[in-house]
């Protein structure tokens, strides 16, 4: 490995990536068919540029991290405490019947029921990358349907970290074979424990602590940095000292940072690097896929995408039902998990070292995860609409059918100085609810200590502006000149077209700008002050206040329309 082959694999694999994933999206396809089919293309199966697989790998372990870490921000701990009940059960009986079907159906051509249980096994884990961007996708990743998926990858991870220690011992040499299942079994809870102690306490004082100093010192660089080493850090922590895999360990971090009020700010600011690492995971894939394996072994191949695309789901659907779910939450579950992923490929690889599985079960495995994986999206939006159309057989084609109706007695504030101030105040008083959103850590925990919501964060970030519910909220109101406002607006209006937008600006000459990005109403300071200097004057004449009105109306018009 040198520095070229690194900067060849980074470079060809995000080309790659943008290449077919924007003619995925031209053809009206899942771009995660494009990331895949740059992997094929850029791999050592086909011809033309091979980039470095093991290079691509450690790229995609960076995503996967960061993606993780950023689901986990968003999580709720009793939210997820909360789903257990089912997230619990529901792994273990899905990841049951899912492994006895494919057993079953492999042992019916001639597969031995050790390989067909191993290679089950693999095959009944989901990709928590897919799942996430897939219910992100739907705004369902904070709902009670992203709550039990996600609590549900992650004990499907804490059962495959046990399996991993199991196969080498049972199946491994002589020296493995010696030593004791509940020895290893019992060490491995027992990290897990100490990890979750020591995750405790760095969310309770430790990460508090450093966050606010760095947020102190008003620099995004290191706000940035500060986070992204608390996200690497203790996925590699918890991969190293407690044996677990850093994407559990990312989302352990997640949580923790999430505890915090700088949870939005982390989220929103910290994680500019987040998609395009994510990105080359599916690159990393698609690299490994031998299309010679569509013609050797289609029988394998068939059966494997049978069960995870279609029995799997219905064995997870069957599951939550089981567990007390409505149809509307258990339809989407199941369809979520219509895929396999990065847990697959290391049971995989452990199973094929050990020679568990041949080269046509790793191969079948390969061709399976990325069918699914190029599936997913599609199944998971019809069956989701099957869940909550009103006719079971009604398929609604309007995503935005989905849209809460803006309410228009709430506001989202946008700084909270002395014009901040004076807007909220008079908001307050006709009773509306308002969500002040302020980089100043101080007024957000001023705000938030009176009762009032607030949120520290960058409002540049679109994500910043979700987390104070944009899209049900009835006006946006920049009470202080922000750089780009014009992107902001317009991203705020795609997001919310009934949206009702004020903003504040400094000069006259941005009015016009602000204006065409979509602002209902732009004040400006120059403009502003010129009225209130001319209705000064204007007063020291004998003027009724129905003429002073109109005279101001008159200067304010005059000034607006001249640029």
């Amino acid at each position: 490995m040198n520095d070229f082959s690194v900067l060849i694999t980074f470079g060809v694999g995000l080309t790659g990536a943008l290449v077919f994933g924007y003619l995925a999206l031209r053809l009206k396809l899942s771009p995660i068919i494009g990331y895949l089919l740059a992997g094929i293309v850029v791999g050592p199966f086909t011809p033309g540029v091979v980039a470095d697989h093991h290079i691509a790998e450690q790229f995609a372990e960076i995503g996967v991290i960061l993606l993780l870490f950023g689901i986990g921000l968003h999580f709720n701990l009793n939210d997820l405490i909360a789903v257990w009940r089912v997230a619990l059960p529901g792994a273990i009986i899905q990841s049951t019947l899912s492994t006895t079907m494919l057993a079953i159906l492999l042992h019916l051509v001639g597969w031995t029921w050790t390989s067909g249980f191993i290679l089950g096994m693999a095959i009944s884990v989901a990709s928590t990358v897919v799942m996430a961007l897939v219910l992100a996708e739907s705004n369902d990743l904070h709902a009670r349907i992203g709550h039990i998926a996600i609590g549900w990858t992650v004990v499907e991870d804490i059962l495959t970290v046990a399996l991993l220690l199991l196969l080498p011992i049972l199946y491994g040499s002589a020296q493995n074979a010696e030593q004791s299942i509940p020895v290893v079994l019992g060490y491995a809870g027992l990290k897990i424990i100490l990890l979750v102690l020591v995750v405790i306490v760095l969310a309770l004082w430790v990460i508090p602590w450093i966050m606010e100093r760095v947020a102190r010192t008003r620099s995004r660089e290191l706000f940035t940095l500060a986070v992204l080493v608390l996200a690497v850090g203790i996925a590699i922590g918890s991969a190293r000292i407690f044996g677990v895999s850093m994407a559990l360990g990312a989302f352990l971090a997640g949580l923790a940072v999430g505890r915090s009020e700088f949870a939005a700010r982390a989220a929103n600011d910290a994680l500019p690097m987040r998609d395009a690492f994510a990105v080359l995971f599916f690159v990393s894939v698609g690299m490994l896929f031998d299309p010679r394996s569509l013609i050797n072994i289609p029988l394998v191949i068939g059966i494997v995408l049978l069960v995870v695309v279609v029995l799997k789901p219905l064995a997870a659907i069957f599951t939550v039902r089981l567990l007390g779910e409505p149809r509307n939450t258990s339809l989407p579950i199941g369809a979520a998990f219509s895929q396999v992923g990065e847990f697959s490929f290391i049971l995989g690889t452990v199973a094929l070292n050990l020679k568990l599985i041949t080269n046509d079960g790793w191969n079948a495995l390969i061709a399976a995860s990325i069918i699914s994986i190029a599936l997913n999206p599609y199944i998971y939006r019809k069956v989701r609409r099957l869940a909550f159309s009103k006719k079971p057989l009604a398929i609604e084609t309007d995503s935005e059918a989905y849209r809460p109706a803006p309410d228009p007695n709430r506001c989202i504030l946008v700084g909270y100085g002395p014009v901040g101030k004076i807007v909220w105040k008079i908001l307050h008083d006709r009773g509306a609810e308002i969500t002040v959103i302020d980089l100043n850590l101080d007024t957000v925990r001023e705000l938030r200590d009176a009762g009032e919501n607030a949120i520290y964060g960058d409002v540049l970030r679109s994500e910043t502006l979700m987390d104070a519910g944009l899209r049900s909220v009835g006006s946006l109101v920049l009470s202080t000149p922000i750089e780009d406002a014009a992107g902001l607006i317009t991203q705020a209006r795609l997001i919310n077209p009934e949206l009702q937008i004020l903003v504040r600006c400094n000069h006259l000459r941005d009015a016009a700008a602000l204006r065409r990005a979509g602002a209902n109403v732009v004040a400006a300071g120059e403009a502003e002050v010129g009225v209130a200097l001319a209705e000064a004057v204007l007063d020291l004449d004998p003027l009724n206040f129905a003429e002073a009105a109109a005279n101001r109306d008159v200067i304010r018009h005059k000034l607006y329309d001249a640029v």
